[in-house]
Order: C-alpha cells, then structure tokens, then sequence
C-alpha cells in the first residue's frame, strides 16, 4: 500500500506534472473560475429575462397619432464611409414635420459638403447648416449641439450620430412615447453594422450583444438613467433643466452624463424598442483596439460600480482558466465540459439577444463570433485599470469621476482646480 502511495507521488510530482503548492494554486484557480462561470450564468439569466421584458414592453395606445413638429441635430466632422448613405436615410423619414441642423467645426468640412448634396436632392425637408469655429470644450461634439440646440425651431430634439443608418418609420417610433408627459429623453438599442475586416466584424458583435445586454439588465434592474449616443431624444425643457448641452463639454461620454443628468431631474428615460444600425467606420486593428479600449475606460469612470462588476459578466476566460487548471489537475473531462459549457453559454446569450433585442440579420455569424468578442471583451476591460489616459482628437486627457476631461499635460494642480470648479 505504502509503495503504491509511493509510486503515485512519483507519477504525480515526479515528472513535473504538478508540485504540491502548484496542485494548490490549480485548485484554487479552479475555484475561481467555476465561481467566475457561476456569476456569468447569473448574467446570463439576467440578459435574457431583460431581453424579454424589454421585447414585450407595451407602448400607449394611440401614440402612433402623436407626430409633433421636431428638430433632428446632426453634428458631423469628417468624411466617413457610407455618410452619404447615412445622412440620405434621415432626409426619408415617414414624418410630417422636421428640420435637419447640421454643423462641423467649419463650414468647408468634408462631411458637410456632403450634407449640402444630399440636402439638395430633398428640398422639400427644412435643412440648416452650421459651423462653430474652433470649439470652446474639450469635446467639439457639445460646441456643436449648443449651436443646433439653440437654434432650432421645436421643442422636441432628435441627435443622432453621424455613423447611423435609419429606417423611414423611425422618426415616427421616436415621438410616439414623448405622448406621456412624464417622458423627458428617449434613446434607442442599435446593432453593428460591419461590411468587412474581422475586427469590424467582432467590433460590431460587440455592439449589437455585449452592449446591448447590459443595457436590457439595466433597464430591468434600475430603470434607464443614461442615453446611448446613436440616438438620443428629449424635451427642449429638459435641457434647459441642467444647463444646458454646454454642461456636458468636458466630458467623454457626454451621452451618458446627459440621460443621468435629465433622469436625476425627475423625468423618465425610455428605452424604445425602435432598433437603428451603427454602422463600423473603420475595421484595422490598431483603430478597432483603441477604440474599445478608450470606450471601456470611459465607462469605468462613468460608471465605476457596475464597470468593476462588469467583469463577472464574461464567460470565456473562465472557461480558458478552468480549462487550463482543471487539465492540470488531471480531469480532462471537466477541463473540456467547462470550457465547452463557457462557449455554449456565450452563443446562447448572443442568440437570445441578436434575435429577439437587436433583429441581427446575420445572426448565426453573430453567434459564432460571440465567444471570440466575449474574450477580448474580458482583456479591453482588463487594460481599462492600465491607466486612467485617453487619446481624444489628437490630445491626451486624464479621466476623473462621471468622465470628467482633463487636460493631461496641465498636472495635478490644475486638474483639483478644474474640479473644484465643476468643469
């Protein structure tokens, strides 16, 4: 007996299968990741009664009659892929009475010149074009809504971003719950939109599921207390309520500050069932990488609570360091189980939301590359903590609470000053 203990200590340790404080690190690894994988399924679960509830949200009866005149506010800078396209999809809208303001740093932009084309072929659609010269705020986008907002003619605004492609009806869907007086902002779920490139194509996975999912849970859970920058509607008063768009000026996400600040007012936020396509401008590698990065380390100061939980939310690592632990443990099966059940899991997440929250029209390819997506999706909020550095238009900024901008190179000093005074 005492030889065959013996013998399996050698088989065991003796080849460098494991030493017995590596047999301990495995185990506890182990643990972590079944824990990990525990609170994803939890995620999981959440996701998908969110996703239903919010499928089968009801709207008020009648509101389809409800076609108030609006101001649609297009900030622009740039030429980007598909703009004309883009912008020719706002001029078709199945809707009464609108206008169109569109305004860039300068008059000769690119992307206005081809605002001004479009706009001619649509005559009969009021459009305004307009220039703010070199902005004030550290986010340009802000210099240009103050100057739309100030001048458009409706109480009821309509910001959309430049990058979004819409259906004729949107509009309509839009205006339908501003019928309750109680709604002061609505903002709208979008799927990604990819033409070509990999990292486009898992880009936007990302935002039609992971994006998405999270919003559904909060919706459930909390009620909505942020917009999402695609599409943010909301009432004129409301905005003149915090202060106008020019509160927002230092911020990163201004979109988010604006549905929290407004939410924080009293009035509801909805969250419509309208979905509209945000299309990828850019499909290289490095663009796509930075770009997430920067996205998710804005969300961990907007929200600093619910970002550190964000990472219970992920599968697949689990299921890789389960994987890899459980494989050293010398339980192959398990090992594969775990990391199969990780993957299934992720699938099954992106089919319940891709189908039923965000209508994918590629939905299987969305399934596939959802476990790949879920993975990087773990590491941009990994090196989200790397830093609390952004790369914003050329310039470097250190984020504080809310997304508060500061310029990087003016030190210390200045950013308890910028703070102080409520930048």
């Amino acid at each position: 007996m005492a030889q065959s203990l013996m013998n399996a200590q050698v088989s065991l340790y003796g080849f460098g299968v494991l030493t017995p404080a590596g047999s301990l690190l495995a185990r506890l690894l182990l643990l972590v990741a079944i824990v990990g994988l525990i609170a994803s399924t939890v995620f999981t679960m959440l996701v998908i009664a969110g996703t239903f509830r919010f499928r089968n949200q009801k709207t008020d009866e009648g509101a389809e009659e409800f076609l108030p005149p609006l101001s649609l506010l297009k900030p622009l800078h740039g030429e980007e892929p598909g703009l004309e396209a883009h912008l020719d999809s706002f001029f078709r809208q199945d809707y009464p009475n609108y206008e169109i303001l569109f305004c860039a740093r300068s008059a000769n932009d690119p992307g206005m010149k081809i605002a001004r084309r479009v706009a001619a072929r649509h005559p009969h659609i009021p459009a305004r074009f307009l220039s703010t010269g070199e902005p004030q705020y550290i986010n340009a986008k802000v210099a240009s809504l103050e100057l739309m907002g100030a001048a458009a003619e409706h109480d009821l605004l309509v910001i959309s971003d430049s990058d979004v492609h819409v259906e004729p009806g949107y509009l309509r869907t839009i205006a339908a719950p501003f019928r309750n007086e109680r709604v002061g902002a609505l903002t709208c779920v979008y799927r990604g939109e990819a033409h070509r490139g990999l990292w486009a194509h898992l880009e936007a996975a990302g935002m039609s599921i992971e994006m998405t999912a999270g919003v559904v849970v909060a919706n459930m859970l909390e009620g909505m207390q942020f917009l999402l920058g695609p599409t943010m509607a909301m009432r004129r008063q409301c905005v003149e309520q915090i202060g106008g768009f020019g509160v927002l000026g230092s911020y990163c996400a201004d979109d988010f500050m604006l549905g929290k600040l407004i939410a924080e007012n009293g009035h509801t936020v909805v969250l419509s069932q309208h979905v509209i396509d945000h299309v990828i401008v850019s499909d290289g590698f490095v663009e796509t990488q930075k770009h997430q990065i920067r996205w998710m380390r804005s969300t961990r100061f907007s929200r600093p609570k619910g970002h550190f939980g964000t990472g219970l939310t992920f599968s697949v690592p689990f299921g890789i360091l389960a994987f890899v632990a459980a494989g050293a443990l010398q339980y192959p099966r398990l090992a594969f189980f775990l990391l199969g059940y990780s993957i299934a899991a992720r699938m099954l997440l992106a089919l319940v939301v891709g189908a039923f929250a965000v209508r994918e029209r590629i939905l299987m390819r969305t399934v596939l590359l959802y476990p790949l997506r879920d993975l990087l999706g773990f590491l941009y909020w990994a090196a989200s903590y790397r830093s609390d550095l952004i790369l914003w238009r050329g310039r470097e900024f250190r984020l504080h609470k809310d997304g508060l901008m500061v310029d990087a190179a003016a030190g210390y000093q200045e950013d308890e000053t910028a703070l102080s005074a409520g930048i």
